[in-house]
């Protein structure tokens, strides 16, 4: 069994930075794509970026696009997504997912396979 866990939530003031960390272990996969979504309340889940194994390919959500960073340590299975310039409207329970997939569009939740249980963001005003 796969599991993924996400760290490095928290409170921060706007124009703050914080690094979320998503660390995935158990069965062992030659290849496989990694991503983050957040979703705020009373809202619907949301892509943010993801990174295929290599890390050439790399896309974010507009809204995110020159202010969060993702990156990925394959040695330890992790991933990083390094939030700059933080947004109260960045507010939210962010996900790391993991997709062993090679179908589907990597913006899309189905694609990905295995989830954190998510770490909350939280960015005052």
């Amino acid at each position: 069994q796969v599991e993924v866990v996400e760290s490095g939530g928290g409170v921060v003031q706007a124009g703050g930075s914080l690094r979320l960390s998503c660390a995935a272990s158990g069965r062992t996969f030659t290849t496989y794509r990694m991503a983050w979504f957040r979703q705020a309340p009373g809202k619907n889940q949301e892509f943010i970026a993801a990174i295929a194994w290599s890390g050439s390919s790399i896309d974010y959500t507009d809204s995110v696009q020159g202010r969060f960073t993702i990156s990925r340590d394959n040695a330890r299975n992790t991933v990083y997504l390094q939030m700059n310039n933080l947004e109260p409207e960045d507010t939210a329970v962010y996900y790391c997912a993991l997709s062993t997939r090679t179908s589907g569009s990597r913006y899309y939740a189905g694609r990905y396979n295995y989830w954190g249980q998510g770490t909350q963001v939280t960015v005052s005003s």
